[in-house]
């Protein structure tokens, strides 16, 4: 990793996870395999930020730790990249298991549980869909009809005031941390 650090992806370890490296790599990896409008890639570390936010939306009383989980969800994609949901079924059992090696490792480095809790993670998969909703719509050239028929209608209130706007790998890179950052210091030094 940039940071110096050595990941072993057979076996990674909480140690070996930097904030640094997460917001730097999901900062260059592009959604929707680069197929969006706009003169920048949309970034999956942008697309976590738009997930947690509408997370924070759907569970306005949810611990801080819960939105880091939401702001974390994908964070395996900066060293196994993001693939589209038919590619990760072709290529079978071993992609969940390394991603769900690397999820525990990043989730345990931050002060939070191995695995999020399955009702957490459904609301989080539900911010993640509404996200997904956004994107389609706004960058990926997708009518709301079709956005509707793949992603679910999404109710106005989780969307009203979010846009997407593409902006450089550095900006990203930087708010994505600034967020993190501003989520431990909620969740406090007893986490």
């Amino acid at each position: 990793m940039l940071s110096g650090r050595r990941l072993d992806l057979l076996d990674p370890t909480p140690m070996d996870i930097e904030i640094e490296d997460i917001a730097h790599g999901l900062a260059f990896v592009a959604r929707w395999n680069g197929q969006t409008y706009g003169d920048w890639p949309y970034s999956v570390a942008e697309h976590s930020l738009l997930v947690e936010a509408i997370f924070a939306r759907l569970e306005p009383r949810s611990a801080a730790k819960w939105r880091l989980a939401a702001l974390l969800h994908d964070a395996p994609e900066y060293v196994i990249g993001d693939m589209i949901s038919p590619v990760k079924a072709a290529v079978g059992p071993g992609y969940g298991a390394l991603d769900e090696r690397l999820s525990a490792a990043i989730h345990i480095r931050f002060g939070l549980p191995a695995a999020v809790p399955v009702a957490v993670k459904k609301k989080i998969k539900a911010a993640d869909r509404v996200s997904a909703w956004m994107e389609a719509t706004q960058i990926a050239g997708f009518t709301r009809a079709e956005a509707d028929k793949f992603f679910g209608k999404p109710d106005p209130r989780l969307t009203e005031g979010l846009d997407i706007h593409l902006r450089p790998p550095v900006e990203v890179r930087r708010d994505f941390t600034t967020r993190h950052e501003a989520l431990l210091a909620e969740m406090g030094p007893a986490r």
